[in-house]
């Protein structure tokens, strides 16, 4: 039991490992990106108008008495004492709490007949989306705040650490409002946590159910801490994405899952389509092809894009 849980913290540590230096290999391009986005929560200047960020300062000594702070990706990521409390799958060194799967209503419960795949519990990256987008605990729920000594491991639980705010979607305490705030009724929202079933008679394509009015998605494997999983994604590069062959931020991601599987679906380890696959969180709007960075898209959904690129219509 021992051995098993040291291995689980050498492949935990060796994923934040790869995450943090991904990160400093990205260098002043990612600074540029997250800087001139929505998500640039912190005081500093930014170029959008009327964004939602806190105003006051930060207190290096004495976190405590922080009002704000000047630290920009503080918000989501932490180098130390990330959350890693979901069962499903771990956002990379998540500086929020991360909250419980149970209470949300899914796309599955319209009992639609036109839906193939099986769709799970909100899981995956989904959760460190929804720790600000289902409008249940604020903004600045930050578990490491900036300075020494401000280590919360709730992060202030739902009001967070009470700093102040300004912005046209957010209230005095910190929540998100707005079309942003998606709520925990994800229902009238495009599914996520659904099985991706592109692939529609190719036999490489194993692991997904499959449905010919989806583009058949790329397969390839990943290993991190000595631990290979299958990854996919959808590739864009005719549709306003990179020209490449491997996976890039411009293609749709699609993050893997374990699905129960059933008649015609084998199951097993498979494609899903969470928030991320469509929705890259550090887009700059300010550069060019700043019509998807304003939103957060992967491309640009001129002439809907975004939607063809994994719906064969």
């Amino acid at each position: 039991m021992e051995l098993h849980k040291l291995g689980q913290r050498a492949v935990r540590a060796a994923s934040a490992c790869a995450v943090l230096m991904g990160l400093m290999a990205a260098g002043q391009d990612a600074w540029a990106g997250i800087a001139n986005t929505r998500h640039n929560l912190s005081n500093q200047a930014n170029p959008i108008a009327n964004r939602n960020q806190v105003t006051g300062t930060n207190n290096p000594t004495n976190p405590s008495a922080s009002t704000g702070t000047e630290e920009i990706c503080v918000f989501c990521h932490t180098p130390h004492a990330a959350d890693v409390s979901n069962p499903l799958e771990n956002p990379p060194l998540w500086n929020k709490q991360l909250l419980p799967a149970a209470g949300y209503t899914t796309y599955a419960s319209l009992n639609s007949a036109t839906i193939d795949g099986e769709i799970l519990n909100v899981g995956s990256t989904s959760v460190a989306c929804l720790s600000c987008h289902d409008g249940s605990q604020a903004m600045d729920n930050i578990i490491n705040a900036p300075g020494s000594g401000g280590l919360l491991a709730n992060g202030g639980d739902v009001n967070g650490r009470a700093w102040t705010w300004t912005g046209t979607n957010v209230t005095a305490d910190g929540l998100l409002t707005g079309v942003a705030n998606l709520t925990k009724d994800l229902s009238n929202d495009h599914p996520i946590g659904i099985q991706y079933c592109g692939g529609f008679g190719t036999a490489a394509n194993v692991n997904t159910c499959r449905d010919a009015d989806f583009v058949t998605p790329t397969a390839g494997t990943q290993t991190v801490g000595g631990v290979t999983r299958p990854i996919y994604w959808v590739d864009t590069s005719g549709r306003g994405g990179a020209a490449t062959t491997t996976r890039d931020k411009t293609d749709m991601i699609l993050f893997t899952r374990d699905f129960v599987g059933g008649p015609g679906n084998p199951g097993g380890p498979g494609p899903s389509v969470e928030c991320g696959s469509c929705h890259d969180p550090h887009a700059d709007a300010t550069a060019a092809g700043s019509l998807a960075g304003a939103t957060f898209l992967r491309v640009s959904n001129t002439g809907s894009q975004v939607c063809l690129a994994c719906h064969n219509k």
